[in-house]
């Protein structure tokens, strides 16, 4: 049994490798004081490096100055511009609704406080400028595709869902309506529910029959390394709603990260995201600027160091990066490739995506955070999960019938239909852990679950109101018997965290099932109740929830190794393992049958490991083998062909 991971493409010769485009003469204001030959020379140095696009922004307030009206000598300018880029040979992404930039929003002078979705005037002037756009540009063999707006979210603001597909509608058959079948998107960032669990009104699920194409952009903070290299997948991975998924923005500040931190946070990324499914990447973005004088850059001043090249031109190291992995690309024909199925499938809760109603903000909120710890974790034990979402659980049934582990993390709630579905899974063989979860909220505090006896054999000794807090910083874990490759005997080591509400364990007595771990104080921490020709856990502590809020969580987080042991006893076995968490494996499957495993390291030291595969493992770059021994410097990445 396997789970199929989306990973569609985009009818292109090539995937998109590129940045997101202004020149650093004049920046937003480019078109007022444009220079051919530094612009020119800007595009020369992305294709030396081998980048096959930009997204270049036709900023609003200057092409449309007034209603029903476009300014020709900003029209000409782009089309130099395109000229530019033909002659180069890189392609480019025009973004119409420009808007919103870099800590501004830039408006049209005749708005006048209109609504940009509701308002049917500015309905009508936005569709108008996008044809008229369109009309000018379409035929130009520079263009590749199409982005309706910049983060429109932060520019419109939040409005209602039908407002959202609405102006989403108008916008993209304004494209059509210009002449044009290439590829659009409407730039929104992918800032929606199904992502967030914050409600602005955008849904994925309302795009789908909008969009050609979702481009999150994803500029995490955070307080733990390995999220943050992974983040921009894992949004990636929530993205996957039938449609190519382009990592259309990410990137760093020189202001906030050195030269060479930018480097590895390119290459982790850029690699994790490919893994999760993403398809193109544009980077935030080609150059710093020397504008400090000028808005938006004035008053956001570590905005004007997001470049991939320095104000005078010179490349930093994650230009380099963009350029290597270009190379990968390349060098595997990923165009041709596919992303490998897995036995290991992640539930994600429908309160996450779903207007269930009365739903405090907080339950919705963290559950991204929760599932992304889970993810984690089975990438640190190389079981390549795939998401599973409970919302469409029955549109996917091929899918979660295949799964031969399924993890639900530290899930508050599930909807009453899905319960029994669990059930009928381990009943027909799946081995199915399911973690309880009091909830990060003050309201109805527990988990909305039905009765547990059941369904995992054990009755709950939960007092009303009250939560059963963790009295200690580490549970001292010990298995009562053998799971998976964790014998009898063996410990881990937990750490709970969160505010005091949250520090929660299940009290539980246990009436047709066995303990199978259990804490320094004998108390079970997770539960086996065998049943059909498979099994389903109980967890009675959040390990998750635990995890996703405790800073700096990993280097000590074993998860990883509680989630090794399940996949183990459900008979999952990745095609290629490395013996440490600080390495994650997966692969690509090109149409041929060839098979491309990468390697990454998430350690901040070099590291000397021995892959476990059945085949020899050839380095793609280099031609080494890296069968008997494989080098990975700090942060690194290889990609090898398995022959088996």
């Amino acid at each position: 049994m396997s789970v199929s991971r989306p990973s569609p493409q985009l009818p292109l010769p090539a995937p998109w490798v590129g940045v997101n485009y202004w020149s650093r003469r004049g920046g937003p204001l480019m078109w007022r004081q444009y220079d051919d030959s530094i612009v020119r020379e800007e595009l020369a140095t992305l294709v030396d490096h081998g980048l096959t696009v930009t997204r270049s922004f036709l900023y609003w307030p200057d092409f449309q100055p007034a209603p029903d009206r476009i300014d020709e000598q900003y029209v000409e300018r782009y089309h130099q511009f395109l000229r530019a880029c033909q002659d180069l040979g890189i392609g480019t992404i025009p973004t119409f609704i420009v808007g919103h930039m870099s800590g501004q929003n830039w408006d049209v002078a005749w708005r006048n406080g209109r609504d940009l979705y509701a308002d049917g005037f500015m309905l009508g002037q936005q569709a108008f400028f996008i044809r008229e756009m369109v009309r000018r540009f379409g035929s130009a063999p520079a263009v590749q595709g199409w982005l309706i707006s910049n983060e429109m979210p932060l520019y419109g603001g939040p409005t209602t869902r039908e407002h959202a597909r609405a102006w989403g509608l108008i916008c993209a058959q304004a494209v059509r309506a210009g002449g044009s079948d290439l590829p659009v998107s409407l730039g929104d960032g992918a800032w929606t529910m199904e992502v967030t669990g914050a409600d602005n009104g955008f849904r994925l699920a309302d795009q789908h029959d909008v969009v050609d194409f979702v481009g999150p952009h994803s500029y995490p903070m955070g307080d733990d390394q390995l999220r943050q290299f992974v983040r921009a997948a894992f949004v990636s991975e929530l993205c996957h709603v039938g449609k190519p998924v382009v990592l259309e923005e990410f990137g760093v500040t020189s202001a906030f990260v050195s030269d060479e931190n930018a480097a590895d946070y390119y290459r982790q990324v850029l690699h994790h995201s490919l893994l999760a499914g993403a398809t193109g990447w544009i980077g935030w973005n080609n150059t710093d600027f020397d504008l400090a004088d000028t808005d938006p850059y004035r008053h956001h001043l570590y905005e004007l160091n997001f470049g991939l090249t320095a104000a005078d031109g010179t490349p930093k190291p994650a230009l380099a990066e963009l350029a290597a992995f270009a190379g990968v690309l390349e060098a595997v024909d990923v165009a041709r490739c596919r992303r490998a199925t897995t036995g290991t499938a992640i539930l994600v809760p429908s309160y996450l995506d779903t207007d269930h109603p009365m739903i405090d903000d907080v339950e919705r909120t963290i559950i991204p955070e929760i599932t992304l710890h889970a993810y984690l974790a089975a990438k640190r034990a190389d079981l390549a999960p795939a998401l599973l979402r409970e919302s469409t659980w029955l549109d996917a049934a091929g899918q979660a019938e295949a799964a031969e582990l399924l993890l639900v993390p530290s899930a508050k709630a599930l909807t009453g239909p899905m319960f029994p579905e669990l059930v009928r899974r381990a009943e027909a063989g799946a081995t199915v852990y399911v973690g309880w979860f009091a909830g990060a909220g003050s309201g109805q505090r527990g988990a909305w679950w039905p009765n547990l006896e059941p369904i995992f054999g054990v009755r709950h000794r939960l007092r009303y109101g009250l939560n059963e807090l963790c009295d200690t910083d580490i549970v001292e874990v010990t298995a009562v018997t053998d799971l998976g490759d964790l014998k009898s005997g063996a410990t881990l080591r937990l750490r709970p965290a969160g505010p005091p509400a949250t520090r929660a364990y299940l009290p539980v007595d246990v009436t047709d099932a066995e303990v199978v771990l259990a804490d320094q104080a004998g108390r079970p921490v997770l539960v086996r109740r065998r049943i059909g020709s498979g099994a389903l856990y109980l967890g009675t502590l959040p390990v998750e929830y635990f995890g996703a809020v405790r800073p700096d969580a990993h280097p000590d987080d074993e998860v990883w190794r509680l989630y090794r042991a399940l996949a183990a006893e459900a008979g999952v076995r990745p095609a290629v393992r490395v013996d440490s968490p600080a390495v994650t494996t997966d692969y690509l499957v090109h149409e041929d049958g060839t098979r491309f495993v990468w390697l990454i390291s998430l350690a901040p030291e070099p590291l000397s490991i021995v892959p476990d595969a059945p085949g020899r493992l050839t380095d793609v770059l280099t031609g080494e083998d890296v069968t008997e021994r494989c080098d990975l410097p700090a942060y690194g990445v290889r990609v090898a062909r398995l022959e088996e």
